[in-house]
């Protein structure tokens, strides 16, 4: 058992033995998946969250979907040369399946999120593209994030010199936000150099509700199930209110104030910064 490990809780440790949520992304494209509307529905079936992230190529899989607790899109880039130069796509017609894509966001009813990725020197300077971008889909939520740096690679070119510092990440997105005037910026995690806009109408007598009620969308969904789909739900019916703590401006910049740092005794720091 890793309870003995420094830094580990022990009620920590027992909460992650039990399932909760399932977030399908990194590697692969999971909406590929033949059955994947089934496996949703089990997992839902289990009370569990799902997140599927995709990389808007499949515009006829994402209009299919079953509902999803939260549906992501990756918008690496806003031009058609930089998604090439960053995505390296496998079609021809990848320019083309990428706006049908968003397109196919803007009619789902869940929660949607926009997932920006920001590489220094490559895609930092396209705003008015990017605000372009979010008219054609309309999401709920834009999460814009500097790019983390996991070592050489034969398959990329990235080096620490592409990461933006985490005050070059909030500029991007005070000058977008600017663009976009139906969104403001809502939260902050600094320790994960990332900021979320938010749709103006998760701000409800000026206080935000960009966290989800778990508990609210299971019903939501087993309701959904048990009508044949008729009984459809948005993302408002299971917002939850924002901790103070993870709004943006707050003195904790994102870090939950109940937990607190494992500092290691040595204070040498790997190529993370950590």
């Amino acid at each position: 058992m890793r309870t003995g490990v420094p830094g580990v809780k022990e009620e920590r440790f027992k909460e992650g033995m039990t399932v909760k949520h399932c977030a399908l992304s990194l590697v692969g494209e999971p909406i590929m998946y033949p059955e994947i509307n089934r496996f949703l529905k089990l997992l839902h079936e289990c009370k569990i969250s799902s997140f599927l992230v995709t990389n808007a190529q499949f515009p006829v899989e994402i209009r299919n979907l079953t509902p999803v607790t939260q549906l992501y899109v990756s918008v690496d880039a806003s031009t058609r040369d930089s998604l090439k130069k960053i995505d390296r796509p496998l079609f021809k017609d990848f320019w083309q399946r990428f706006l049908d894509s968003l397109k196919a966001l803007a009619a789902k009813q869940q929660r949607t999120v926009y997932r920006l990725t920001l590489v220094k020197a490559w895609n930092v300077d396209e705003l008015q593209a990017y605000a372009e971008l979010v008219s054609l889909g309309s999401p709920d939520f834009i999460e814009v994030k500097g790019v983390t740096y996991c070592g050489e690679s034969s398959a990329s070119s990235l080096t620490m010199a592409n990461v933006p510092w985490h005050e070059e990440v909030v500029r991007f997105v005070r000058e977008l936000v600017a663009l976009i005037p139906d969104y403001e910026i809502a939260c902050e995690h600094e320790h994960s150099n990332c900021l979320l806009i938010a749709h103006k109408k998760f701000k409800i007598e000026r206080e935000w509700w960009t966290w989800i009620d778990y508990n609210r969308f299971q019903e939501l969904i087993q309701e959904y199930e048990d009508s044949g789909g008729s009984k459809t739900f948005g993302a408002e019916d299971y917002m939850a209110k924002t901790p103070p703590w993870a709004l943006f401006g707050a003195n904790e910049r994102g870090f939950d104030p109940k937990d607190r740092r494992y500092q290691r005794k040595n204070k040498s720091k790997d190529i993370s910064g950590c």
